[in-house]
């Protein structure tokens, strides 16, 4: 067994001024955009010099990566939670919509748009593989074990099947409609997500 090395002082004092930094780029970003926030006023208002953040931060970018990676594992965790109770494709479904709100309403639809423009983007490491996205191994896996249990069509691939219905919700909370609108199209893309999957 591997002996726990304790943080030292310096290591809490660059995590704390990290996480100040995170703070202050999310506040400015609300209220700018990531385009046009200004590096040296979030830098201001997390008390530290501008040069700090480029030593946690390469560019604005990599705020809204890791950003984007804490609020993956959070969601995964809550969609955790959700799964280890009785449930249905449906249910589960439905669970990832609501997840995937709740991170647009914690930030708000500009950034939130700016987080899915990312998670999107050409740029992005090209080493990455779905099995790092944790949303998506839980939907495969709830897909593939309703597949065992004959609820889908055995030849449903549940990756694409995962995958689609991901976009879609990115989509349609990215389009910019009205929150009715938006409402009635999220109920009709599971309605037919689940129609997709079912033996017919």
């Amino acid at each position: 067994m591997t002996a726990q090395v304790k943080p030292t002082a310096r290591d809490v004092q660059r995590l704390q001024t990290r996480e100040r930094i995170l703070g202050a780029a999310i506040a400015e970003f609300k209220r700018s955009g990531m385009a046009d926030a200004e590096v040296h006023s979030i830098a201001a208002a997390a008390g530290v010099a501008h040069g700090t953040f480029y030593f946690h931060f390469p560019t604005k970018e990599h705020v809204l990566l890791e950003l984007e990676q804490r609020e993956e594992a959070r969601v995964a965790a809550q969609f955790e939670r959700f799964l280890a109770g009785p449930h249905e494709l449906a249910g589960a479904l439905a669970e990832v919509v609501a997840l995937v709100q709740g991170i647009e309403r914690r930030f708000g639809s500009p950034l939130f748009r700016e987080l899915v423009a990312l998670h999107f983007s050409p740029s992005r490491p090209a080493s990455e593989n779905w099995t790092d996205h944790p949303v998506i191994v839980q939907l495969v896996r709830e897909i593939e074990l309703s597949r065992a249990q004959g609820s889908v069509h055995p030849e449903v691939d549940p990756f694409s099947n995962a995958v689609f219905f991901l976009l879609g919700v990115y989509g349609v909370l990215s389009a910019g409609e009205s929150a009715d609108t938006r409402d009635g199209m999220l109920e009709k893309l599971v309605a037919s997500a689940l129609r997709g999957l079912e033996i017919r």
